[in-house]
């Protein structure tokens, strides 16, 4: 809340309203009025003809001009309020409102004009929200009717910032006119007044309570059933259930449902932050309520970002202080904790959790693996990707191999659907969880871990996206270019949308990225599209729009951490900054170079295990074939660590892509420890180099160097080279 750079004296204030009241005014007090309509100063004089010349000058479409006279205007340290007062005074509201609607249209004005625009809109707000109007408005309630109009549409405009004065006009008893124009304002804010109250009211005397209550039952929301039904069957007053029973009543609910379960249906709807739960949209700060019994009601702003998870966190706390083993709730309380520390601003401090509380990932360690088995099919359902890595991470700490994958959940294991879920990260993390648990139970999905493994150890930083422009080719190359300076591969044009790509997608291994740069319904189309489809269901989305469809987008995925909506006129950084933002949020951003040598080392330490175990649920020889392509590609320990976990597969093409490897290295300490390795596997398998191979075999047996040489021999013991095959290939060789 902004309280600061106020203008107006209360003097002044109260001049303006009864200038607009019709209400008659002293020679006094008129003349105050006169002087105040007029400038201020020479700095207000200015102020007002650079506001009339950017009307002006937008008018006859010289919007360059115009937009070198906002930046003047906003240079002069003008604040919010004033802003407001400036143009109040101009006269040229209307005309003011129109030129920022064209100015927003018109690339060399839009910025100046979305910044005119937003120091328009906040100065009115900070206005009505000021305390100090807010009281003087409730005193213009019993006024006359242009007086008590005003003062309904600025209390209106407040909205919750205005509750708790209201609350304590209404509970007054020496003023029954203004309590009875309260009540009737309270309704008509509907929703707006809904939260306060449901704070009050379990606090209140129990007079008080019966008041509120009648109040809460006039607004047709049913947020507020929950709690009072908890007050109607904890009370003792027959007053105040007669009145909680009534208002349930005409909300359209019972006095004999579950108080618990209603207050676990209103934190999962603050849990999926739907409009009606968010008060102020696309402002910064959202309202929390506490009540203290010498100060009423108290509000704790709360940055929006983490303002439904602590409200969802608060609804489930009241069902859980009630019923400590309901586990859907608790995973409920443990998502919601998550969020709040995805979403939590750099250095910001919530004042509805601490900073000297534990983190969400101590609590999630510490409900164990059935309940973070709740919290991954959560994050599963509602494609909420850091979700989904943090319940995993968590099952792979407290899960032991029988429990890993959970009880049956409603037909479900959510943690084998995630290897399916078209996130990499989310693929290995299940992956690596899975193969170091070393399953002795085959299970759905089983045939998958091996592969996904190998992936990681192969390229986990691989990246793919498409981009969708319908007809437009020079903005997809524009776009494309961008991407692959970025790592991307980008899948090729699809002119007729998502529908062109369905065989490109199949052979991708996920989509980590769509841009889309069409119009409303197309992008529309294209969202709704892909997350029905399985490989691009959680892929984040990146919607450039023209001007006119920016704000409506806007609308319909501002709530969704997937969807990142942008203007299509944005600079080239900007679109990079953009892609990357998204990424970061949606999905923990790229894979970096640093964390794909994580996954690859952790991935083979997971192999190396599996095949030393022979695990046969795991079977290592389903990834033959890529960590053979590995093998040739990599050089050093890996190579090692890669060729070591090949000799477990008791496969001819595995033994020979050893010694192929070793044959192609000019490094006499690895060919010794390759060597070895090959050995170990004619140990494990018999021999099943090719004749080729045998003859180079020997002539490393016959090598200068004597460790080489003596390492080759003992190979060639190890696979039980015959005589006669030694003899044959001696004096006459092979020519394969």
């Amino acid at each position: 809340m902004r309280y600061q750079n106020r203008n107006l004296t209360g003097l002044t204030f109260s001049i303006v309203l009864l200038a607009g009241s019709g209400l008659p005014l002293s020679t006094s007090t008129a003349q105050a009025a006169t002087v105040y309509a007029q400038p201020e100063s020479d700095a207000q004089a200015q102020r007002l003809e650079l506001l009339r010349d950017f009307i002006h000058f937008v008018k006859i479409a010289r919007f360059d001009v115009a937009a070198d006279l906002g930046t003047r205007l906003m240079d002069t340290g003008i604040t919010d309020e004033e802003f407001v007062d400036l143009v109040e005074q101009s006269r040229e509201q209307q005309r003011f409102e129109e030129a920022i609607a064209a100015g927003l249209r018109v690339p060399v004005l839009e910025p100046i004009a979305a910044q005119l625009e937003s120091m328009f809109r906040e100065g009115k707000l900070d206005r009505a929200r000021n305390p100090d109007e807010i009281a003087r408005n409730i005193e213009l309630l019993t006024e006359g009717l242009r007086a008590r109009t005003l003062a309904r549409e600025r209390l209106i405009f407040a909205g919750e910032y205005a509750m708790p004065q209201l609350l304590d006009a209404y509970l007054q008893q020496k003023d029954l006119a203004l309590k009875a124009q309260v009540q009737r304002l309270m309704v008509d804010m509907g929703r707006q007044a809904i939260a306060p109250l449901m704070t009050a009211l379990p606090e209140l005397d129990e007079t008080s309570q019966e008041a509120v209550a009648e109040v809460m039952g006039l607004i047709p929301y049913r947020t507020s059933i929950p709690v009072l039904l908890d007050v109607h069957q904890s009370t003792d007053n027959a007053a105040v259930r007669s009145a909680t029973a009534r208002a349930i009543s005409r909300l359209g609910a019972s006095t004999d449902q579950n108080v618990e379960e209603l207050y676990a249906l209103l934190a999962n709807s603050y849990y999926n932050e739907p409009a009606e739960l968010t008060s102020f949209p696309n402002e910064d700060h959202q309202l929390a309520w506490n009540f203290d019994p010498g100060l009423g009601l108290v509000m704790v702003p709360i940055r929006t970002p983490v303002f439904h998870e602590a409200m969802a966190m608060r609804m489930a706390q009241r069902v859980l202080e009630r019923s400590p083993d309901n586990d859907e709730v608790l995973a409920l309380w443990v998502a919601a904790n998550y969020s709040r520390s995805f979403d939590t601003p750099e250095g910001y401090t919530n004042p509805l959790y601490g900073d000297d509380r534990r983190d969400a990932e101590y609590f999630g360690i510490a409900v164990g693996p059935e309940i973070d088995q709740l919290v991954l099919r959560r994050g599963i359902d509602t494609r909420d990707t850091p979700l989904v890595r943090s319940a995993i991470q968590a099952i792979a700490q407290t899960a032991g191999p029988r429990s890993l994958w959970g009880q049956d959940i409603d037909g479900r294991y959510p943690l084998l659907e995630s290897l399916g879920y078209q996130n990499r990260r989310v693929q290995f993390e299940t992956a690596l969880a899975l193969g170091n648990a070393q399953p002795s139970e085959t299970f759905n999905g089983s045939e998958r871990v091996i592969p996904l493994l190998a992936s990681a150890v192969k390229d986990a930083s691989a990246r793919y996206a498409i981009v969708l422009t319908g007809e437009d080719r020079e903005s997809y190359d524009q776009y494309r270019s961008s991407l692959e300076r970025a790592g991307f591969t980008v899948l090729p044009p699809a002119p007729g949308g998502l529908g062109d790509l369905d065989a490109s997608i199949a052979e991708s291994p996920t989509i980590d990225l769509i841009v889309s740069a069409q119009g409303f319904d197309s992008t529309i189309l294209s969202i709704e599209s892909a997350r029905t489809e399985n490989k691009t269901s959680v892929s984040p989305v990146l919607a450039l729009m023209g001007p006119d469809d920016l704000i409506p987008m806007q609308r319909q995925y501002g709530r969704d951490q997937g969807i990142a909506v942008r203007r299509q006129s944005i600079s080239g950084s900007a679109f990079d900054q953009s892609v990357e933002t998204l990424l970061e949020v949606a999905s923990g951003g790229p894979i970096s170079t640093e964390e794909a040598e994580e996954y690859a080392a952790r991935a083979t330490e997971v192999l190396r295990n599996l095949a030393i175990s022979n695990n046969e649920v795991l079977n290592i020889s389903d990834a033959a074939s890529i960590l053979i392509n590995v093998l040739e590609q990599v050089d050093g320990f890996t190579m090692l660590d890669i060729a070591e976990i090949i000799s477990y597969m008791p496969q001819p093409k595995a033994q020979q892509a050893i010694m192929d490897r070793t044959m192609g290295t000019d490094d006499a300490d690895l060919q010794i420890e390759m060597l070895t390795i090959v050995a170990d596997s004619g140990k494990r398998h018999g021999n099943q180099l090719s004749n080729r191979q045998i003859r180079r075999l020997i002539e490393m047996a016959q090598s200068e160097n004597d460790d080489l040489a003596t390492t080759a021999a003992a190979t060639m013991g190890a696979l039980q080279v015959d005589n006669t095959t030694l003899l044959q290939l001696v004096i006459e060789p092979d020519s394969q």
